[in-house]
């Protein structure tokens, strides 16, 4: 694990960090045969870096139907903060509508963990087997072990995202603006006007007008 928690933050993009967490918990956590990472926008969910395909496959169905563990656990209005599984193939408790599919996606037991810092809640990091029972109380202990390494490695690795996205932006709105500028002979405030109003006719995001100035060359006054 202090190994894993160096070998995080040595990773230098977004994509790469979730990749290596959710690798760590196949080779870390016992009795994980596959790992992934839900995100919730609204009821809307993302899967990042499944390492294998029933794991998108398991959260798309937790999207259609709108309940699932791993939808629970990455809600920031529910307490819950683990969850753990033992055996699918039982009768389901609980996502009496989603257990008995995810039986039919070759699943036997599953865990997830909440992802979060004291700043920011981030999504849940899964952990699905092929097996029942395959996952212990020792699986779960690693498994927030290895979930806490992994939410701060994930909120660096975000807001790195963000500020070299937030950088790359201002770049070429500065380029655009510059366009601008030597090819109508205006001013600073006269040619981010133009992008601006642009921005609101089209109902275009500022970035990717600027994006399309830069490409072009032009743009209406």
């Amino acid at each position: 694990m202090a190994s894993l928690a160096r070998d995080l933050l040595a990773e230098h993009t977004l994509d790469a960090t979730l990749e290596q967490i959710t690798k760590s918990a196949v080779e870390l956590v016992e009795g994980c045969d596959a790992s992934g990472i839900l995100v919730l926008k609204g009821n809307r969910v993302s899967s990042l870096a499944p390492t294998e395909q029933l794991v998108a496959d398991s959260d798309r169905l937790q999207e259609r139907l709108q309940e699932g563990p791993c939808f629970d656990a990455a809600r920031p209005d529910r307490d819950e903060r683990v969850f753990r599984i033992p055996d699918l193939t039982r009768p389901a408790e609980r996502w009496t509508h989603y257990v008995p599919r995810a039986r039919e996606l070759g699943l036997g037991s599953m865990m997830g963990f909440l992802l979060y810092t004291r700043e920011e809640e981030l999504g849940a990091l899964n952990m699905y087997s092929h097996r029942p029972g395959a996952f212990t109380e020792d699986s779960e202990t690693a498994g927030w072990l290895l979930a806490s390494h992994a939410a701060i490695a994930f909120s660096s690795a975000l807001t790195d995202a963000q500020m070299q996205e937030a950088i790359s932006t201002r770049h070429t709105i500065g380029e655009a603006m510059g366009i601008l500028m030597g090819r109508h002979h205006i001013t600073e405030d006269q040619a981010f006007e133009i992008l601006r109003t642009r921005s609101q006719r089209t109902n275009t995001k500022l970035r990717d007008v600027a994006r399309r100035i830069c490409e072009t060359g032009a743009a209406e006054r």
